[in-house]
């Protein structure tokens, strides 16, 4: 979209020196030509690339929101580290978690956040491990939070850096279509493995929340999808709802089961669920054309 802004700037530019070369005033120069210059924009501008272009203002404003969810309930979580509250601390911790998970990414390409608020333990050397399952080995492991003030300081700080960048994050419908795969290749990759929690076992939350974020890349694009290929529309919409009533079974108390309490066949069965919906959701981009 950078080139069309350019296009529109350089397009008023030249009227306005047309009319200041014929003598006109340049006060009344600048009042006709910039509208006139945009209303030839909006009149040029394909239905496709408005309609992409309100998907990604949609998706932005989602991932703002997240992000500003995602601060204050860090701040919830980190003050409960701080006053020592290992219960609380607890009971914050998934939930909090998965604001982040919804637009993960967003937030791995702007750098290392992913690394600072989301490594695991042994993806990044020791001395440098931070974030969010450092804190979690202390809650559910060590069960003290003795030495661990600083590091949730160091995260809240890590998240709200997180926010301001968002306010300046490129986002394209290219990325929107490929985050919408990876966010499930998480789920598979990590989740329905146990890996992600491994400590907590709380991995159906990061499980809903990525699909979650999946969801909400597709709702944005939905209705281009469907005037392209109702078919494949109502596919991925089945698959969706098909991997909601699957979760169902594990949701309590406005939360989710422990990932260790499901068996075998339970976490093959979701499994499936999320390859079903890869498959014809990896097909958006050709459809929308990115």
């Amino acid at each position: 979209m950078k080139s069309s802004r350019t296009a529109l700037i350089a397009t008023s530019l030249a009227a306005v020196l047309l009319v200041s070369a014929c003598g006109e005033s340049n006060k009344e120069a600048k009042s006709s030509a910039s509208p006139s210059a945009s209303a030839t924009a909006s009149a040029s501008a394909s239905p496709g690339a408005a309609a992409f272009q309100a998907a990604v203002d949609a998706y932005r404003q989602y991932v703002i929101d997240q992000t500003d969810q995602f601060v204050k309930s860090t701040d919830a979580f980190v003050q409960a580290i701080r006053d020592g509250d290992i219960d609380k601390a607890k009971s914050l911790y998934a939930p909090s978690r998965m604001f982040y998970e919804r637009i993960e990414p967003i937030a791995e390409s702007l750098g290392d956040f992913d690394p600072w608020i989301d490594a695991r333990e042994g993806d990044v050397p020791d001395a440098e491990w931070r974030g969010y399952h450092k804190l979690e080995k202390a809650l559910w492991v060590d069960n003290k939070l003795d030495g661990q003030t600083s590091v949730a300081d160091q995260l809240l700080q890590d998240v709200k850096q997180l926010r301001v960048k968002m306010e300046s994050v490129e986002i394209d419908t290219p990325m929107l279509v490929t985050g919408a795969v990876e966010l499930l290749n998480e789920v598979s990759s990590s989740k329905v493995t146990g890996e992600e929690e491994r400590y907590s076992h709380t991995d159906l939350y990061d499980f809903a929340a990525n699909v979650d974020g999946a969801k909400e890349i597709y709702n944005v694009l939905q209705s281009t999808v469907k005037e392209k290929n109702a078919e494949l529309a109502a596919e991925i919409e089945a698959r969706f709802a098909d991997l909601d009533k699957t979760l169902e079974p594990y949701r309590k108390d406005g939360g989710y089961v422990l990932y260790t309490t499901l068996k075998e066949d339970e976490v093959k069965k979701l499994s499936q669920a999320i390859d079903a919906l890869a498959e014809p959701l990896s097909q958006v981009g050709t459809v929308v054309e990115v």
